[in-house]
């Protein structure tokens, strides 16, 4: 056999298998992903479902916990290239800048008070809760309070939770978890954050 019939069966062994889940996934409601993991990418990958959703004309929120002190390129797109996007930040920066844990939690709160009407609203076909996971590990909101309120979000509504950690009870509910994995950062060879590329 040539390489061009093992080529051709070998691909059409592939496309029967892929054929067969699709198939098999029969199910139609929204889905919720977690992106976790201490690699680089997690916030960029759920941006990217944002405008992936944007392109259907679906509609879509984006809160970020932890971000808001510098300037995004994303948060700059979003703000004056997409009004339609509902976007808040809790915009305390980082945890570990602000050093005041009473502070953050009150924070934590206000940006939930946001979320939590967007989880009950079904008009909201995506909905995306940027470094959530760190208020879980912090313990800056109810674990119970952000697991219920993400497992009975409207069945059309998709979430996606970034950051790392949050916990087993998340990783337990959610349909989808990928985990982005530091093989090389640029950051430790001592290469400065690049606008653009990682902010």
């Amino acid at each position: 056999m040539d390489k061009n019939q093992k080529h051709k069966k070998s691909m059409q062994k592939q496309k029967q298998n892929v054929d067969a889940h699709i198939e098999a996934a029969s199910t139609e409601r929204g889905v919720s992903v977690l992106l976790t993991g201490n690699g680089k990418g997690k916030s960029s990958s759920a941006f990217g479902m944002v405008m992936r959703a944007l392109g259907y004309g679906q509609k879509v929120a984006v809160i970020q916990f932890i971000k808001g002190q510098q300037l995004s390129g994303e948060e700059i797109y979003v703000r004056e290239q997409c009004p339609q996007v509902t976007f808040y930040q809790m915009g305390t920066g980082f945890t570990w800048d602000t050093q005041d844990r009473e502070a953050d939690i009150q924070a934590a709160e206000r940006t939930w008070a946001q979320v939590a009407p967007l989880l009950e609203d079904p008009t909201y076909d995506l909905v995306v809760l940027d470094e959530l996971t760190y208020m879980l590990s912090f313990k800056y909101l109810e674990e119970e309070v952000v697991l219920n309120a993400l497992k009975n979000r409207p069945v059309e509504q998709s979430v996606v939770v970034t950051g790392r950690g949050g916990g087993s009870g998340l990783q337990e509910i959610m349909d989808t978890v990928s985990e982005v994995k530091d093989s090389k950062h640029a950051y430790t060879s001592g290469i400065k954050a690049r606008k653009g590329v990682d902010y």
